[in-house]
């Protein structure tokens, strides 16, 4: 069982963040969860018009407060298995998936075919961020990287 850190300054060691499930996973998982979170901090609120701001500001804030503690950890471990690019390229393709679910389902607006088409675009150039290094460069050929290389066939490019 991991140990907890006694203060919330001290750091959880790579120990600590082990589980049996493959990091990728564990990393992506804790990122929708947390954008589930952040989008219903930022969003959430817009139909709230009778409320005065101070209490929505803090109810945002403490939302917030619990998107964090799965964000920070998903970095952490997913550190492991992707770069710092790599790991915001795939927080930000989640916060869009999230936010067009999140835009159809709570706020009840239409996801015209522009908004789908520029997102398309977002997370075809996100996809571009992992073909680093295909062509013998730093991950090529091994891990989540090396995976994608052999799949994406603009190797050149």
């Amino acid at each position: 069982m991991p140990r907890l850190p006694v203060c919330p300054c001290e750091s959880l060691s790579a120990e600590d963040t082990k589980t049996n499930l493959p990091s990728p996973l564990v990393t992506v998982a804790l990122l929708v969860a947390s954008n589930d979170l952040m989008t219903c901090a930022w969003y959430g609120r817009l139909s709230e018009k009778s409320a005065p701001l101070w209490i929505v500001i803090g109810v945002s804030w403490g939302i917030a407060f619990f998107e964090y503690v799965l964000q920070v950890p998903a970095n952490r471990i997913g550190r492991g298995s992707f770069s710092a690019a790599e790991l915001k390229t795939i927080q930000e393709i989640i916060t869009l998936w999230v936010f067009a679910v999140f835009s159809v389902c709570y706020l009840k607006e239409p996801l015209h075919w522009n908004r789908l088409v520029g997102f398309g675009f977002i997370a075809a150039g996100g996809f571009s961020s992992f073909t680093n290094g295909c062509e013998g460069g730093q991950g090529a050929g091994t891990g989540v990287t090396g995976e994608l290389c052999r799949l994406y066939p603009f190797r050149g490019f």
